[in-house]
């Protein structure tokens, strides 16, 4: 299946399809304020930067699972992502990760497709252009690691799916 398939909201609250992002290589994270990998925030703004003219882009899906270490409103998560880390790529919702009644369907489709959750916030899914979970990345992975900007770049370097 593919993740561009669902649809979520931004953080201001439209609803908006994934599938907008249908054709770009995509870095999905759970993230939080008052984490101990906060500081990742720079290193996904760089990424996006880095690779945005190349069809990547990086997706944030604030959380309150682990250690209530996002407890802010919509406003609050915005404000401090654009003064302090000066985040431009895309935010959502703030979204449950964890299994239950109220998990957001984007990670109940994250877990189908790698077996895998996030344990921590900033756990990372490379998303293929279509659409596919290409890997999960550990919470504690820093995003500018050998590792990571190389399945990125291996990524970006598959051509788009045709599209009838």
């Amino acid at each position: 299946m593919s993740l561009y398939t669902l649809k979520t909201q931004t953080l201001e609250g439209e609803e908006v399809g994934l599938d907008r992002f249908s054709g770009k290589v995509a870095l999905l994270v759970n993230v939080a304020s008052r984490c101990g990998n906060t500081p990742q925030y720079s290193e996904l703004e760089s990424l996006y930067k880095k690779y945005e003219a190349k069809g990547f882009v990086v997706l944030g899906f604030p959380s309150n699972d682990f250690g209530k270490q996002e407890p802010g409103t919509a406003a609050e998560i915005r404000e401090f992502c654009s003064t302090k880390y000066h985040v431009t790529f895309p935010m959502f919702e703030k979204v449950q990760t964890k299994p239950g009644a109220t998990q957001s369907p984007i990670y109940a489709a994250l877990k189908e497709a790698t077996g895998q959750l996030p344990g921590w916030n900033f756990g990372k899914y490379l998303i293929g252009r279509d659409g596919k979970v290409v890997r999960f990345f550990d919470p504690g992975l820093e995003p500018s690691s050998p590792q990571l900007v190389s399945a990125i770049e291996k990524a970006l370097d598959k051509p788009a799916p045709a599209t009838n």
